[in-house]
């Protein structure tokens, strides 16, 4: 596993957030209107592709929430390499890019129908909280916080 700091520009985490889209297109039918909105790719300077084999095979980013705060955005492991620990390790490999940028706090959202991708941020230490901003009201988000 390699695991390589990139911004929004590049091709392989262009790639793979359009796998990510169309996989949420699927779960959250058409309710992924109102979500696209807030998970736009352009301009996001931390992102992470990780590689297996030179393959591209999961993703990742951060995007300054607040002062102190980072939000973690476009999460995504393509299908041939779940069930790797590949989430767990962009996960802490964005904490730790935060923190070295001197941030005290990540923030998320993700959708209850991600059973997965929540159980990967709980397992992180990862604390859910009221729904924050956008997601207020919006049954199907949860939002989760940590401390840096």
């Amino acid at each position: 596993m390699k695991i390589q700091r990139t911004d929004s520009s590049g091709r392989d985490f262009r790639d793979l957030v359009q796998l990510l889209d169309a996989d949420l297109a699927v779960r959250n039918g058409e309710d992924q209107a109102f979500y696209s909105q807030f998970n736009k790719i352009d301009m996001i300077k931390n992102c992470i592709v990780v590689y297996i084999d030179e393959i591209p095979a999961a993703c990742g980013a951060f995007k300054k929430f607040e002062d102190d705060t980072v939000e973690i955005k476009r999460m995504y492991t393509h299908p041939d390499f779940r069930k790797r620990g590949l989430a767990t390790a962009i996960v802490k490999e964005l904490e730790k890019w935060a923190k070295e940028l001197n941030y005290k706090k990540a923030v998320l959202e993700s959708s209850l129908e991600q059973n997965e991708a929540l159980s990967v941020y709980e397992k992180s230490g990862y604390i859910r909280i009221p729904n924050y901003g956008q997601y207020i009201g919006i049954e199907k988000s949860v939002c989760y916080e940590k401390i840096l």
